[in-house]
């Protein structure tokens, strides 16, 4: 920052850090509206947030002159307004020397001195409360961390858990979370140093963030369902309309499925109507209608409804991207006699089973797709950070670790530039690639070494280890740097954190409880097994007698006069082992993750980002492919037939009849094997030209595909150039 001339990225500390490459200048926000000498002359779109260039640079150079009197360094551009007082400081010297900075009217600062408290009785202060937002305990005492509601009597605050409100709530929301109080409770807070932002809360701000209650319910739930285009098929005004319970809203019918004549009629889903009929509700003449429709012939639709409210696939999204193929449009004309049928209890018991397997397996995939889709917009905003100036880094294929560490800690790395990277120790030397293919492979490599190495510990989630070596290397740092550089910068997701470990680092250790699947030593594990499964108080004061020494050390010995005492000794020695043990390997960790501002959007989307950090890449499918790579054709080309080879081929390839697989498509085309969690820059593209193989320009993301007169020269050339290219680039 030209003006405090502080590296750090915190926007909840100093405003939001930005970078003006074209009037070379990097500035905090609240450094640029605390400083004293400067004014927004300019409209909101002129020079930086108003602030005329010309204007910032005569406050550099007045600050110049200024010495910080906390630091001692040049460059203090904040001033106290109190009469007669001459101390100058930077924003974050403020800060640390707890000044107090009014995000209002004229933007006044006050020193450590001259500040202004809050007053209230000192009677009964030493008493301790709870803190409205975060609930943890503080202390009724007029200190800068602490403050008091002006509205209610007993309502007090952390400064830091009030300040990180306010940016979330914004003017419009921010409020005292006892009485709602609002104008009373903002005038107080500003005058106090709170920066309430004029924009909307975040969770207002969200896309999509209230779409589901626009979504209405429509599909057919009949045992039977009649209509030929599938049961989640609907047009209105005929019978093919689908008409949802009267009652829950949440079961729906077509017309026709459930021998309704008109919309005008009532219909209630066979779970609404058992609770009727219990209740004693349910009209005789409705359950004379019922009787009739069951004896009537064609439908016995009312009484054959699956009982469990269960969420059911849609065989449309299924087979949305097969029936894109002729050849697959051909296996799946198969009628309803086709199948074997089985008398109404048989079938109720056998297909309820697995169709609430695969739905709930489905709407996981389509979760966890959501959250890698929000994790990519993340990422690609925290991207803009990286300028055009490279850092090149020669890594040893035969030493990844080693040669990554080195760069990574060379004077000119910094984790805004720009990678290039240099492969070095092998048969042929690859030439320097700035294409993401190459940072691709190199963060994968790196992020592999990372996961066998000694840092971690476990089979599939892993937690940290306790290496004191590699704590005093600082490798711990080095290691969470690493993959907040990778994210940022295209490389793989991680898929081995354990739950537990990613909670540590998003929502602090002292917030989470560890389990028994979290330890990675066997004779701890087998201890605590020992512990918890004990059956009787003697038992478990013998186990106890014989783990003494492990107990004293881990601090976690205490008197055992019930059996109920093994439940709270478990849980000490789980919290011991698998948090408190390394808990400066994690602070060492956390602080490397907080590079280019991981770790506080990781803070901010937990949800999103546990999708890449615990969870493995998505695999890839024929249809993932399709929806990646967009076809681009020349007038001259019939894009609807090279569309069908193409996507033809593709659902070969995932079916097992091809040699190749969709990753060394995937390889071919972009260098990656995977879609890294950024996604890809430039979108993958496919072009179809009248050339005689295909071509992977791995520098644009593109494959250049030929035109051919059958699809089986299509596949036997795809086959044969993807083939022979990948094994020439491992040899």
């Amino acid at each position: 920052c030209v003006l405090c001339r502080r590296t750090d990225d915190c926007p909840e500390k100093y405003g939001e850090k930005s970078t003006y490459v074209e009037y070379n200048l990097t500035v905090h926000y609240y450094c640029l509206l605390m400083s004293s000498g400067i004014w927004q002359r300019g409209e909101e779109d002129e020079g930086i947030y108003g602030f005329l260039v010309t204007d910032i640079r005569k406050e550099v150079n007045r600050a110049a002159k200024l010495k910080c009197n906390i630091c001692k360094k040049k460059g203090a551009s904040i001033g106290c307004v109190a009469p007669k007082c001459k101390r100058s400081y930077h924003f974050p010297c403020g800060v640390q020397k707890e000044c107090i900075f009014q995000f209002m009217e004229d933007f006044r600062s006050y020193c450590w001195e001259h500040k202004p408290v809050q007053k209230f009785s000192v009677k009964g202060s030493r008493e301790s409360s709870q803190c409205v937002i975060c609930l943890e305990l503080v202390e009724q005492l007029p200190l800068y961390s602490v403050l008091k509601s002006p509205c209610c009597k007993n309502a007090w605050f952390h400064r830091e858990c009030l300040q990180y409100h306010a940016l979330s709530a914004g003017v419009f929301f921010f409020r005292c979370s006892v009485c709602n109080n609002k104008d009373k409770f903002q005038k107080e807070m500003l005058r106090m140093g709170i920066h309430i932002p004029e924009k909307d809360a975040s969770w207002e701000l969200e896309e999509n963030a209230y779409q589901e209650l626009l979504q209405c319910y429509q599909h057919c739930d009949v045992r039977r369902c009649l209509c030929k285009k599938g049961r989640d098929y609907n047009e209105p005004d005929s019978k093919w309309e689908i008409k949802r319970c009267q009652c829950c809203g949440s079961r729906g019918t077509h017309l026709a499925c459930s021998s309704m004549k008109s919309w005008e009629q009532n219909w209630e889903c066979v779970e609404c109507r058992s609770i009727f009929a219990k209740s004693g509700n349910y009209s005789k003449q409705q359950k004379r209608s019922l009787a009739t429709s069951e004896k009537t012939g064609g439908t016995t639709c009312l009484l054959d409804e699956p009982s469990p409210k269960c969420p059911r696939p849609s065989s449309a999204s299924q087979h949305s991207f097969l029936l894109q193929s002729p050849k697959i449009m051909c296996q799946s004309n198969v009628t309803p006699c086709s199948r074997l049928e089985f008398p109404a209890s048989n079938r109720m018991t056998m297909s309820l089973s697995p169709l609430m397997a695969n739905r709930s397996l489905s709407l996981q995939k389509k979760h966890l797709s959501q959250q890698r889709r929000e994790v990519s917009n993340i990422l690609k905003e925290l991207k803009l950070q990286v300028n055009t100036k490279t850092t090149r880094l020669n890594i040893n294929t035969e030493n990844v670790w080693n040669s990554a560490l080195k760069g990574f800690r060379q004077r000119s790395f910094s984790p805004t530039n720009a990678i290039e990277i240099k492969f070095t120790g092998c048969r042929n030397r690859l030439k320097t690639d700035t294409s993401d293919g190459s940072k691709h492979r190199f963060f994968k490599l790196l992020m592999l070494n990372l996961q066998n190495s000694s840092l971690f510990e476990g089979s599939s989630g892993k937690n940290l280890t306790l290496d004191s070596q590699a704590l005093k290397e600082n490798l711990y740092f080095e290691a969470g740097r690493m993959i907040a550089v990778s994210l940022v910068h295209g490389g793989p997701s991680l898929g081995f954190f354990s739950k537990t470990l990613f909670d540590c680092l998003v929502y602090g250790p002292e917030n989470v409880k560890p389990a028994l699947e979290d330890v990675a030593d066997v004779g701890v594990a087998q201890t605590i097994k020992m512990i918890k499964y004990s059956n009787s108080l003697s038992s478990l004061q013998s186990t106890v007698h014989d783990c003494y020494e492990f107990l004293a050390a881990a601090g976690c010995l205490r008197p055992v006069t019930t059996l109920c005492d093994k439940n709270m000794l478990v849980n000490d020695i789980l919290v011991y082992h698998v948090i408190k043990r390394i808990i400066s390997p994690l602070e060492s960790f956390r602080q490397g993750l907080k590079t280019l501002g991981v770790l506080e959007k990781m803070q901010m989307h937990p949800d999103a980002f546990s999708s890449i950090f615990c969870h493995e890449p998505e695999r890839l499918s024929a249809e993932t492919l399709c929806d990646l790579f967009t076809i681009h054709c020349s007038s001259d080309i019939n894009k609807v037939e090279g569309a069908d080879f193409w996507m033809g081929y593709l659902q070969d390839v995932e079916s097992g009849e091809s040699v190749v697989t969709l990753e060394d498509i995937l390889l071919f085309a972009t260098g990656c094997s995977s879609v890294p969690p950024i996604g890809f820059d430039p979108e993958p593209t496919v072009k179809f030209l009248h050339i005689r193989y295909p071509i992977g320009n791995k520098l644009h993301n593109c494959l250049e595909l030929p035109i051919t007169k059958t699809y089986e020269q299509f596949k036997n050339k795809m086959e044969f150039t993807i083939r022979n290219t990948l094994k020439v680039e491992r040899e």
